[in-house]
């Protein structure tokens, strides 16, 4: 079988861990002293309208740079004025350009919980996104086994962390919920081609639980993608390259949301 690009980001990702000797209960009892996060399933919960996790990204292996010379606060601004719920930043430096810095800068520049988007392999990872100032962390299911997954969705409460758990098919739904997720992301885009499949979130969201908050990640373009992932039982969406790359992000927000 040949070796994908997800697979090249992961055992990149696995090598840094395994070298990262930091001792991990010091790191969880910090973790644990830091301030409240920012409730980021709760800002999904009240909105009354469809939510907009609004991502923050400077490039894409597949598309290559989306916006030069981003400036992580000025954007973050002009995605809460224009009514974005959350934030999404990239913090993978390698792959798409973000980093650390990005996402302090973003969540300093605004008042919305801010997801850590990164390829999370292990416990020191998950602590990392509390310490950099992240309020919610992404687990990615097919980058994880049943018991990682698990382990690291209740590290990440204990520390004070929402989760979002991303899918892509029923059988990563099941080790979801197996995980108690209450926050389920569908990634229509799919993490080895990269090809994005605009069925799947439809498909998916009718078997998702309503006890979960549901969120359609990946390609989605436009007002009639919302309005259709909305219809499917969808309360957020989360869209980065669109509104990145365009000249007036407010614009798209309100198509966004309606």
């Amino acid at each position: 079988m040949s070796v994908t690009y997800l697979d090249k980001i992961l055992d990149r990702h696995r090598e840094m861990a395994a070298a990262d000797r930091r001792p991990v209960e010091r790191l969880i009892d910090e973790a644990r002293e830091m301030p409240r996060a920012r409730g980021f399933r709760a800002a999904l919960v009240a909105n009354t309208r469809l939510g907009v996790i609004a991502e923050i990204k400077r490039r894409s292996p597949s598309k290559g740079d989306l916006k030069v010379g981003l400036d992580p606060a000025e954007l973050a601004g002009v995605y809460e004025a224009g009514g974005a719920t959350c934030l999404s930043v990239l913090t993978d430096a390698e792959g798409f350009g973000g980093s650390v810095n990005d996402l302090q800068s973003a969540r300093q520049a605004c008042s919305m919980p801010v997801l850590r988007k990164d390829f999370t392999v292990s416990e020191l990872d998950v602590l990392d996104a509390r310490l950099m100032g992240a309020d919610c962390v992404l687990l990615i299911a097919a980058a994880l086994d049943s018991y990682q997954l698990a382990e690291f969705h209740a590290l990440a409460l204990d520390i004070g962390l929402d989760v979002l758990v991303e899918i892509h098919d029923e059988a990563e739904l099941e080790h979801a919920l197996e995980a108690d997720a209450t926050l389920v992301g569908v990634n229509q885009r799919d993490l080895v081609t990269f090809q994005v499949d605009h069925e799947r979130a439809v498909r998916m969201g009718s078997v998702i639980p309503d006890s979960a908050v549901k969120v359609a990640e990946s390609g989605v373009r436009g007002g009639d993608d919302a309005r259709r992932l909305e219809d499917a039982g969808y309360g957020a969406i989360l869209v980065g390259e669109s509104l990145v790359t365009s000249g007036d992000p407010k614009s798209i927000l309100c198509e966004l949301i309606g």
